[in-house]
């Protein structure tokens, strides 16, 4: 399906010269003199590579017709990991580098969505936010102002992020899965 470039946004796949690209920034640019064009940076599904590219406004591209099914996490190996499909029940795999950092949010049952280009997975967009369980964290110090003062914690998955100073051990929270942050204490 061709698309305007002032149309491209983050996270939509491209194709363009001859292989998918996900939209990782993207900027719009109207300068005092000449045309108006699209700063995109994308980033290539198969061969994990970047590219920087400028599309003109009047340009058009190639969005990838994607099919997008939903699935259910079952557990990891060492190179993938498995989901089902919960109408079918039909189990898949895909490759951990697909999904990246983000395969340790994953926790069992939890529901994804998994993108097809051509019957093959090529994306798997989790939950924007999900629960997780602080394993350690540093005390907070004294006399720091509230709005500045975020110290590092280890979630139960062990990725590091930073946390406000009244979260502590064992509290549960939500992080935010697409920038790896804190957003607020489980109720």
């Amino acid at each position: 399906m061709k698309i305007n470039a002032g149309e491209i946004r983050v996270g939509m796949v491209l194709e363009f010269k001859n292989d998918l690209w996900q939209v990782l920034k993207t900027q719009h640019v109207k300068p005092g003199k000449g045309g108006a064009f699209a700063q995109v940076e994308m980033k290539s599904v198969g061969k994990n590579t970047k590219l920087n590219e400028r599309f003109r406004s009047s340009e058009t591209v190639e969005k990838a017709s994607l099919e997008e099914n939903t699935f259910n996490y079952l557990y990891s190996d060492e190179n993938n990991h498995f989901f089902m499909d919960p109408k079918s029940f039909d189990q898949i795999e895909i490759k951990k580098d697909i999904i990246g950092e983000k395969g340790k949010f994953l926790k069992e049952n939890l529901e994804v969505s998994v993108s097809f280009h051509n019957e093959n997975p090529i994306s798997v967009e989790l939950p924007n936010q999900v629960k997780c369980i602080i394993n350690t964290t540093d005390a907070a110090l004294k006399g720091q102002t509230v709005s500045s003062s975020y110290k590092p914690a280890i979630i139960d998955n062990g990725i590091k992020i930073q946390v406000p100073p009244f979260v502590e051990a064992g509290d549960e929270i939500i992080i935010d899965t697409r920038t790896f942050e804190y957003v607020k204490k489980s109720d």
